[in-house]
């Protein structure tokens, strides 16, 4: 007679448990990793499935973009994994540049789709078009993730240059366009210009309404235009880690109360819940141990209880 076995209690073990679950072999090697003392070689080895032969990635590994061809958007992704495996160097970041040179804009930047994306399915919001402008959404996670890298390339000078630009100007915006700025804010070499840029862009989300701080209003508290209903976004969005210069924005006491929201936001299956709008069945099922991790990760860099 088997015996009965307790279900998994701890927050990391109710996670664990929805990742091997549900998660695509990359998450799961990303929670070894992360969690369980994995090496970084099967991460690398699970990321490369997503590479194409023009020095891109694709495959939907950004779940919201699908199809096989390179996106700005999947490099952002996949640059974010080698910099979470400390492997964003060497001849893979530098075939990585050369994509990027070849697909920027007249202003050195990237767009935020390609229009190969045309003929297979991609979030709604985002539109194809033939000419598409530069956008902040998928150049600041890239440079900033290349400089905090320490990554030389001649595609970044002119990118570095467009993300000052765009940020330095920034108002009238929406929370992921803050999130990426701040990704390259967090990463820029200029570590003066970069504290004064995001002090000023903490005065822009806390004046346009662009951060929840009570998440006790939530369902009283409109989202930003477009986003879906309940799309808020928390002081833990924008200040990941204590180290981000996000972290300047908030008071102790307004990040504890969203760490508290987040650690609540667990459910029962051990994932943690997508927010944002969901227009296929396979963006839930790629994302949610996606959003998991990520909220593992920040409950354990501001020292909250998980195991």
């Amino acid at each position: 007679m088997a015996e009965n076995v307790s279900p998994p209690s701890t927050p990391l073990a109710r996670a664990e448990r929805f990742l091997w679950l549900t998660a695509r072999v990359l998450e799961q090697r990303l929670f070894e990793y992360d969690f369980l003392g994995g090496g970084a070689d099967p991460v690398e080895t699970a990321l490369a499935a997503y590479r194409n032969d023009d020095d891109g990635f694709g495959h939907a590994l950004e779940p919201d973009l699908r199809g096989p061809v390179s996106q700005p958007l999947h490099i952002a992704h996949a640059l974010k994994v080698l910099d979470l495996i400390g492997r964003c160097d060497g001849r893979q970041v530098e075939r990585i540049c050369r994509y990027l040179t070849k697909i920027s804009t007249p202003e050195g930047a990237l767009p935020a789709l390609h229009p190969c994306q045309r003929g297979y399915p991609a979030a709604p919001w985002i539109p194809v078009v033939d000419d598409p402008p530069s956008a902040l959404l998928a150049t600041g996670p890239v440079v900033g993730t290349l400089h905090r890298n320490e990554v030389w390339h001649a595609w970044l000078f002119r990118a570095t240059d467009y993300c000052w630009a765009a940020v330095e100007s920034l108002k009238g915006t929406h929370p992921y366009e803050v999130e990426a700025a701040l990704a390259f804010l967090d990463g820029a070499p200029d570590r003066p210009r970069a504290a004064a840029a995001a002090e000023r862009l903490g005065r822009v989300v806390r004046e346009e309404g662009l951060v929840l701080l009570d998440p006790g209003r939530a369902a009283d508290v409109p989202v930003a235009p477009g986003y879906a209903p309940g799309e808020h976004h928390f002081a833990y969005d924008y200040a990941p880690s204590p180290g981000s210069l996000a972290r300047g924005w908030f008071s102790d006491e307004e990040m504890d109360r969203a760490l508290d929201h987040l650690l609540v936001l667990q459910e029962e299956d051990g994932g943690w819940p997508v927010n944002w709008r969901i227009w296929a069945p396979g963006t839930a099922l790629e994302s949610r141990p996606m959003v998991t991790l990520k909220a593992l990760r920040t409950l354990r860099a501001y020292g909250r209880r998980l195991d």
